[in-house]
């Protein structure tokens, strides 16, 4: 497994990104990693459209849900169970998403390591051929060290989270529970502490991510609007 990790997955995301950094990116390493986060979201494209068809059909049966939650409070087995049945009848599933946060979860983690031991100790044996070797790496971005921690960029992070959690839960106010708030509250906060940690490339990757999904949403929205719900 550490073989595969090494040989398959980390040795050519740094080949990858260094051809980036050399050039596409014009030796700017943040360019570089948006680069790669928008090419890997592109690649991911279809499973961003089936995620969003799922989420266009969800809204399309959220009243229908709200009411199932309402007729089977005292029942939670039942209520899930009827939820399930109805989300399979209209061929909602959520597998598109849990591959789609699955690759970049994996990719995040490459990231970290190409940057804790990768990018500025690159030995030439680890590149490929066709990879010019630099002969240093610039990783600052914007007057930010994509290698060492930030608060500004995880701030960035949670506050667009924070605000687009929020346009969601406004646009269906009526079925917004204790818990959707909790998240609202809680979630930015931990995606905050979390990425404040880590080096400042982990907050440029899910930023880039998140826009790009905002985009697809905002295209979704404005060319498919919610009709009349399906039939029950």
């Amino acid at each position: 497994m550490g073989a595969f990790w090494h040989d398959y997955l980390y040795t050519p995301l740094l080949n990858f990104l260094m051809f980036l950094y050399n050039g596409p990116a014009f030796g700017n390493m943040g360019v570089a990693i948006i680069e790669l986060t928008v090419l890997l979201r592109l690649v991911l494209l279809p499973l961003s459209v089936l995620d969003e068809r799922n989420r266009f059909r969800y809204e399309k049966l959220n009243r229908r849900i709200a009411a199932i939650e309402r007729d089977f409070k005292a029942d939670p087995v039942k209520r899930k169970e009827m939820i399930r049945q109805m989300l399979k009848e209209h061929r909602v599933n959520y597998w598109s998403k849990v591959f789609l946060l699955g690759v970049q979860a994996v990719v995040l983690v490459l990231l970290y390591q190409v940057f804790v031991s990768g990018v500025r100790f690159t030995r030439h044996e680890m590149l490929y051929a066709w990879v010019r070797v630099p002969d240093q790496v610039n990783t600052f971005f914007l007057g930010f060290d994509l290698a060492e921690k930030s608060v500004f960029w995880p701030g960035v992070v949670a506050v667009l989270l924070f605000v687009n959690t929020y346009t969601v839960q406004k646009q269906r106010e009526h079925l917004v529970t204790k818990s959707d708030v909790m998240y609202l509250m809680l979630f930015p906060v931990f995606t905050f502490v979390v990425l404040m940690i880590l080096p400042t490339v982990k907050s440029i990757f899910v930023l880039t991510s998140m826009v790009f999904t905002m985009i697809v949403f905002a295209i979704r929205k404005t060319f498919f609007r919610l009709g009349k719900e399906p039939p029950g």
